[in-house]
């Protein structure tokens, strides 16, 4: 849900308005609206307003003093997973603080988003947050997984406490195992079957389940045990016409008891086309909010099954309907042998069902996955946009040049979110990140991918548009937002004065895939149609050569002492800025974090500052910048 920002104050009020830009849609209420826009209302009672917004279960962001944020919502107060998240801001906008609502509630992701848009360090005073620990209570929130019974309190109590937890984990993404700190107190991974043994020199203090099966029976040890379900199984029906959603739901029940199988980890109900009008299936899934999958009776007919029914055939042509039809939902392959659980038959007075189970190697999500294209610009923390800060902080997973990770660590840390993956490869793997980004993207999570400079300049956004497009993307599913950023030439520019002010062009120098040959005619336009210049990649260890032929191009159309700029590392503390000419550039000093701009005809050099000028000048001034 959008937050709602409330800002009492005429002072309050104009940062609100920073922070509802910043979620669009979001509402804005203050008894001083500073203009006149979209979602800006004027409220006259504020504890009535906080009391609305309440039973909606509003996110509720404050510009107010905590105090008096305290006061309002204290009468309010009535459970940790019913109460909505409440985020204060000080009117300065420099204390970003979660009051409650944290993990379940979303209130710490909020909260983090607010800073990022504001450019301040989130306040989190939950014991998970302050020591890096996952949330226990939200860990399977990005793979969609569903809460079963447990004791989560005593679980994260042991975890923040560093006891020893034995986490077993039967199916599902292990995803979350990536990014763990080496706590001392996880076993990670304990058998299914596990025992605990009492003469353990460091028996577990608590059990984190993760798995479609009920847990063992622990009551004797009395250890708290927190369940999560991945989504795996499919619960294959056939039934006669009428057959209730009462009976149905029995049924299952009875079926997934028996087994020991989690009602949480259904992933979804299939059945034969002939049924997508059955009223009682239909309101079963609604009921348990699954979805339904309908095969037609050819596909289930091609399905190999243990019990097939003469009957069944000649009634509906196939001779399976609930044990082919949980194989094909569980891994669209006729035969695949994912069969868990045989068919089992039921009756009541509104007819007759069949039940049977199958297991998906992959969960399943009801979640939309969202791609991140970022730029975060040159290097420095404050050079990346408030936009792309606040998309990073939202991410599920960061993917990208490892490198470039290593440059915004000190801003992931900042926001205290240990459930954040990232993943970091080398300079060379830029289509596997693509690829590996889209099939995270595509399982429903939320995925960055960042590049230095702006993502869509010589960076991965075209790559993954490339990649997905190959994939006959539909241009929704995943949804794509690209976040641009500065590149290097722009932050070169800046850093050297203004040499950009008239037509520029890029060039980048590396041949991995653009012929070197089309790149020599790109260099030869560019260097007589008097374009300023910038050369991205221009030189490596191995790939020296072809710096030394563009300035032999450039030393043919430009004068001697045209400007030529050498950046390198920018805005990183080993940076170097250097203006020198066409003449005197010392090519040694190039190499693959350096950017180079060279001037056109006017470009001038005045105290250390390259610039060009806006226009040409005309045939009655000759000196520079006239």
């Amino acid at each position: 849900m959008l937050p709602v920002v409330i800002a009492p104050t005429a002072r309050a009020s104009q940062l609100a308005l920073r922070i509802q830009a910043g979620f669009p849609g979001s509402e804005l209420w203050t008894k001083h609206p500073p203009s006149e826009g979209t979602g800006v209302h004027k409220y006259d009672n504020l504890g009535a307003l906080v009391s609305r917004q309440w039973t909606e279960r509003s996110p509720l962001v404050f510009v107010l003093a905590t105090g008096a944020i305290v006061r309002l919502i204290a009468p309010l107060l009535k459970d940790k997973t019913t109460d909505p998240p409440v985020i204060a801001v000080d009117e300065t906008g420099r204390y970003v603080q979660c009051l409650c609502g944290g993990h379940g509630a979303g209130g710490h992701t909020l909260t983090r988003s607010v800073a990022a848009l504001l450019g301040v360090e989130p306040i989190l005073t939950t014991a998970s947050e302050s020591q890096n620990i996952v949330p226990v209570d939200t860990l399977g929130d990005p793979y969609g997984w569903r809460r079963g019974d447990g004791d989560w309190l005593g679980v994260a109590r042991a975890l923040t406490s560093y006891e020893t937890v034995a986490t077993v984990q039967t199916c599902g993404w292990k995803l979350w195992l990536e990014n763990l700190p080496d706590w001392n107190s996880f076993v990670a991974l304990a058998p299914v079957d596990f025992e605990l043994d009492p003469e353990d020199p460091n028996p577990a203090e608590a059990v984190l389940w993760i798995s479609d099966r009920h847990p063992p029976n622990l009551g004797h040890r009395n250890l708290p045990i927190a369940c999560w379900h991945p989504r795996t199984l499919w619960i294959g029906v056939g039934c006669e016409r009428g057959a209730s959603a009462e009976l149905l739901s029995q049924s299952i029940d009875t079926v997934l008891q028996k087994a020991g199988l989690a009602k949480e980890a259904i992933a979804g109900l299939a059945s034969l086309d002939l049924k997508k009008d059955e009223a009682g299936l239909l309101e079963l899934a609604q009921q348990w909010d699954v979805t339904i999958q309908f095969y037609d009776a050819d596909t289930l007919k091609a399905v190999t099954v243990p019990n097939p029914s003469a009957v069944v055939e000649q009634a509906v042509g196939t001779p399976a309907v609930a044990e082919a039809a949980c194989q094909m939902a569980a891994s669209e392959e006729a035969g695949s042998q994912a069969l868990l659980v045989e068919k089992s038959t039921f009756r009541d007075k509104s007819g007759a069902c069949t039940v049977a189970v199958a297991r998906s190697p992959v969960e399943y999500t009801s979640r939309t996955g969202e791609m991140y294209l970022i730029g975060i610009g040159p290097g420095a923390l404050d050079q990346i946009t408030p936009a792309a800060q606040q998309a990073l902080s939202r991410c599920d997973v960061l993917i990208g040049y490892e490198l470039y990770l290593s440059l915004i660590r000190p801003l992931l840390d900042s926001w205290k979110n240990p459930q954040q993956v990232t993943e970091g490869t080398p300079i060379t793997k830029e289509r596997y990140r693509a690829e590996r980004a889209i099939s995270l993207a595509q399982k429903g999570l939320t995925v960055g991918v960042i590049s230095s400079g702006d993502c869509g300049i010589y960076a991965m956004a075209g790559l993954v548009l490339e990649c997905l497009a190959q994939q006959n993307w539909d241009g929704h599913t995943p949804s794509v937002t690209t976040y641009p950023g500065i590149t290097a030439l722009q932050a070169a520019a800046a850093r050297a004065g203004a040499p950009l002010m008239h037509d520029f062009c890029a060039i980048s120098l590396s041949d991995l895939l653009t012929p070197w040959e089309v790149i020599q005619k790109r260099l030869q336009a560019a260097a007589s149609a008097d374009f300023v210049v910038a050369l991205y990649n221009p030189k490596s260890k191995t790939r020296v050569s072809q710096i030394a032929y563009a300035f032999d191009q450039f030393r043919q159309w430009r004068l001697p002492d045209t400007p030529v700029i050498v950046a390198r590392s920018l805005y990183r503390p080993d940076e170097t800025i250097t203006i020198t000419t066409v003449r005197d550039v010392d090519l040694d000093t190039i190499d693959m974090v350096t950017v180079v701009i060279i001037g056109n005809r006017t470009t001038f050099n005045h105290q250390g500052i390259a610039i060009t000028p806006r226009g040409y000048p005309s045939p009655e001034t000759s000196e520079p910048g006239k």
